[in-house]
């Protein structure tokens, strides 16, 4: 699901994909069309002194659950019209700046568009944590890992290529990842790290989630990229491959790039005029903060258990009033 500008690698520029969002992402969130924002833009979106909100929704479902709480929570307590467009990471900073979308709730690090945006252009405002913190990483299942306990280090991997090997990744072991569009170091950790792997894509989300419940399901070994937070570790336990210890600017060319990804706090942010004159809407969406375990337990709802977004949002909101209650104006 990514990201890097500076080319810090987190779901954000991993994230980071092109114009036009995967075929296989989970819409049902969005009830919108292509993620290209130069030919798309919500009818509300900055419309002067009405009661409306756009928001920004990205592919993955846990951005999914941040949009579908905070828009039930502005339609049913706050009396806002909400319209929601998919876009894709670096397209919506795009998009917010140029007031086509009036909030992005879940961003993975994007140096140059904050450089560009916020501090140069001051189109952009920052509106704080969104309080769960991203990861990326190799992961191998975890019964796999209790059966090779030192699979977990990275120096290991190639001693078990040949079980991760499939006819896709050839006579090298299979690391596999999502989508073509997301931006990855794996490519360039696998040449890098001289490991005797072939990065093989899913070729989206979805698709990379069934591989790994089918693998799962057959008990075989596998290798892949993966992310948190992420409801799908609670059907399929994963343990990390430890990779060379990420430090700042170890990335900075993704050429070269032989470390780890990082952890990121993930950040929300405003268009700048929406922001200063967006009343309560815009207080709410700063105040908007929840943990890792409450956006896990909406994407669950939405990906495994098959409800609408609206419906696991109402489900998550009758569940915890104590928390939703502090983010009002």
């Amino acid at each position: 699901m990514f990201r890097r500008t500076t080319r810090r690698t987190t779901r954000r520029t991993i994230r980071r994909t092109a114009l036009t969002a995967s075929a296989a992402v989970l819409t049902l969130a969005t009830g919108c069309g292509a993620a290209d924002m130069t030919r798309q833009a919500s009818p509300f979106a900055n419309a002067g002194g009405a009661k409306t909100v756009t928001l920004s929704v990205q592919s993955w479902v846990g951005a999914q659950a941040n949009v579908a709480v905070a828009q039930y929570l502005l339609e049913q307590e706050l009396g806002y019209r909400v319209d929601t467009v998919q876009v894709d990471e670096v397209p919506a900073w795009d998009a917010l700046s140029q007031g086509r979308v009036d909030a992005l709730l879940e961003d993975w690090g994007h140096p140059e568009q904050e450089q560009r945006y916020v501090k140069d252009k001051k189109t952009v405002t920052r509106a704080g944590d969104l309080g769960v913190t991203g990861h990326i990483g190799w992961y191998v299942p975890t019964y796999f890992a209790e059966q090779h306990p030192d699979i977990k280090d990275w120096r290991n991997l190639d001693k078990y290529a040949d079980e991760f090997r499939t006819p896709e990744s050839g006579s090298k072991g299979q690391l596999m990842d999502g989508s073509p569009s997301y931006v990855t170091n794996d490519k360039a950790l696998v040449e890098n790290l001289d490991l005797d792997y072939q990065v093989v894509f899913a070729g989206s989300e979805a698709a990379q989630i069934t591989q790994i419940r089918q693998f799962a399901k057959e008990r075989k070994p596998f290798l892949t990229y993966w992310y948190s937070p992420q409801w799908l570790f609670e059907k399929v336990p994963m343990t990390e491959v430890k990779l060379p210890p990420h430090k700042e600017g170890c990335d900075a060319d993704p050429a070269k790039v032989a470390c780890g990804y990082p952890h990121t706090p993930l950040q929300k942010y405003l268009n700048t005029d929406f922001a200063e004159t967006g009343g309560e809407a815009a207080a709410f969406l700063k105040n908007f903060r929840w943990t890792t375990e409450d956006q896990n337990e909406v994407s669950l709802m939405i990906a495994e258990q098959k409800l609408s977004p609206e419906e696991a949002a109402k489900k998550w909101v009758e569940r915890h009033e104590s928390t939703w209650r502090a983010w009002l104006p």
